[in-house]
């Protein structure tokens, strides 16, 4: 009966070590950085790749632009003025 009781707080001694060197090591990485650094990191990529989006969905834009107003002038029609149909009713 001691040997059992002497096994178990064996184990549970070692398990309680084992969690305190994974605590210990899992705070001296946060307080090197190396969490922060990598959330940084994936921020910046993360950023990089809607700038790109951005830039091919302007680039979209106005290349349909120019589809439409080319194909207006050849069936005679006139493109309206940039911002012509927003409503303007007011006088300034």
């Amino acid at each position: 009966m001691i040997a059992a009781l002497l096994g178990k707080a064996g184990s549970t001694l070692v398990t309680g070590l084992v969690g305190a060197a994974a605590y210990d090591g899992a705070k001296r990485a946060v307080g090197a950085g190396v969490v922060r650094e990598g959330a940084v990191a994936a921020t910046a990529w993360g950023l990089r790749g809607k700038r790109r989006v951005e830039t091919g969905a302007e680039q979209l834009r106005l290349t349909s632009g120019d589809i439409v107003a080319e194909a207006r002038e050849r069936v005679g029609e006139q493109a309206p003025p940039p911002g012509a149909h927003e409503a303007h009713d007011h006088q300034h």
